[in-house]
């Protein structure tokens, strides 16, 4: 069975020339569900490495005021955990595995997931004998590349790295293949081409110890700008497929709703998640981001929900253009050492409600190519139907919300920059009576998430004593059958009466 839910967001800005009405479908399908957002706990902006764990103890989980929920850290290119090698970029200091091990403990404690990122494997393995790239006048432009006669040793080599973070208290729940290996540097990096990339997963990944290791889920290689070649090379052989859990990128250089948008539309098909493990927005100022930067930030996170994506992972989650202050005393006033940044406020928008949801097609949000003053998204998630706003502009509208059910409250959650010390301001919303249709404020340069709570009896009809007896079967938005069902679903009685219902999880 087929239903069209429909949402009219009617966005009505009354200005001098003309009043602007913005109307937004929301469909029955549903697209999909978000397993969070995160940072990087990496050397550099996090010194002292291993012992600063106060970013993590600020932005991770449900009790923060952020509300993160997964963690990237490097996995260095070492056999054990105590053995010192170069660090990237810097070639004199040693680093290991133990740095990321302190906020890891945290992230897990606290319900998080932790996945690991080779930037290199191991420089024997190589075809340099380094952990470089290879593009450094020392290495007289040796491309770093995996050795064919290593690619045996490269999954044994991440179990030793799942063994050591067991041994320690961390159950690593996902690794990645390689950090950018489109990107040919100078600092620790290792070249692959979608090819050999297939290669190395299609004829070896099954020596990844999944079982052992919890179940350890495995990442693609996490090109730069979301290059379709290499998801395509994995996702069209059956064997490779198979063992790639989760595709990811990055997206500097290429908009969310490019590359990352062609690949989370193949990938879906398969069934595999798409995380977008890595870019920093505005990173390269000698100043903090302004107002109208941090709501550019805030349509990236959207446009990546747009665009199909499961998981957002910012870059380091300590800088002055991330979420907690450095404390450099050349981007003051408010950049105070192991303070929340605006950054962060914008990122709990999605943090803290969107994680877990589950995202509703939309008729006009960017991926149409319509043109509007805001950006939206659609979510539902349990008994909570979630509309994010973003604005850019001047104008403070009303917002009218017809809702597919009715909704007996609600709350407004809004960032308009104005606010020094809590960035995330919140105001009830009144609703008199169960409704379908509300009507909201909408400030001006604002990012806004309107959280409703779904009343019971709007979705659910009354059914005869027959009805309730016989035995049932539910389907989702799309008609397809649900084994487990929960959220908004359809329920079908043997006698064939069907029924919208929200069922808890």
């Amino acid at each position: 069975m087929r239903r069209i839910i429909t949402v009219f967001i009617l966005l009505t800005a009354v200005t001098a020339i003309k009043a602007v009405t913005i109307t937004i479908t929301v469909y029955d399908t549903r697209c999909q569900t978000i397993t969070g957002f995160g940072a990087a706990c990496c050397d550099g902006a996090m010194c002292p490495f291993g012992t600063d764990t106060k970013p993590v103890e600020l932005l991770y989980g449900a009790k923060s005021k952020i509300g993160l929920n997964i963690m990237r850290m490097e996995i260095s290119p070492n056999f054990e955990g105590d053995v010192k090698v170069p660090e990237w970029g810097n070639w004199d200091t040693p680093y290991d595995w133990n740095g990321s091990l302190p906020s890891a403990k945290i992230v897990k404690q606290r319900g998080g997931i932790v996945f690991g990122t080779p930037w290199s494997p191991p420089g024997e393995y190589k075809t340099n004998g380094t952990a470089q790239g290879g593009n450094s006048d020392d290495q007289g432009n040796q491309r770093g590349q995996l050795r064919e006669d290593c690619y045996e040793k490269f999954f044994p080599w991440l179990n030793t790295f799942l063994q050591w973070m067991k041994s320690k208290g961390v159950n690593v729940d996902a690794v990645s293949i390689q950090n950018e290996p489109d990107w040919w540097v100078n600092y620790s990096g290792c070249l692959y081409t979608p090819q050999q990339q297939l290669n190395l997963v299609k004829n070896y990944a099954h020596m990844l110890d999944r079982d052992t290791y919890s179940g350890v889920r495995l990442i693609s290689a996490e090109p730069l700008g979301f290059d379709p070649s290499y998801f395509d090379a994995l996702l069209n052989d059956p064997v490779a497929r198979e063992q790639i859990d989760i595709v990811a990128g990055h997206i500097y250089g290429h908009p969310p709703l490019g590359n990352l948008k062609t690949v989370a539309e193949k990938a879906a098909k398969y069934g595999k998640e798409v995380w977008m493990t890595e870019h920093s927005v505005t990173d390269n100022i000698d100043r903090l981001p302004n107002w109208h930067e941090q709501l550019i930030f805030a349509e990236e996170l959207n446009e990546c929900m747009l665009a199909g994506c499961t998981g957002y992972i910012y870059w380091y989650m300590r800088a002055h253009w991330a979420f907690v202050g450095t404390g450099e005393t050349k981007y003051n006033p408010g950049n105070t050492k192991n303070t929340l940044l605006p950054r962060a406020y914008v990122m709990s928008h999605f943090s803290k409600h969107v994680t877990g949801s589950t995202r509703l097609k939309t008729s006009r949000d960017k991926t149409t190519g319509e043109g509007a003053a805001a950006e939206f998204s659609a979510y539902i998630k349990g008994d909570s139907l979630i509309v994010m706003a973003i604005d850019t502009t001047a104008s403070v509208r009303n917002l009218k919300i017809n809702l597919p059910v009715k909704v007996k409250s609600g709350v407004h959650l809004y960032s308009t920059g104005n606010e020094t010390e809590n960035l995330c301001q919140t105001k009830d919303i009144t609703i008199d009576e169960p409704t379908d249709v509300v009507v909201v404020e909408k400030p001006a340069y604002s990012l806004n998430t309107y959280i409703f709570m779904i009343d019971d009896g709007s979705a659910v009809e009354e059914l005869t004593q027959a009805d309730n007896d016989s035995p049932k079967t539910y389907y989702d938005l799309h008609g397809r059958q649900l084994d487990e069902p929960h959220g908004l679903c359809i329920e079908k009685t043997a006698n064939g009466r069907t029924r919208k219902v929200m069922l808890g999880h």
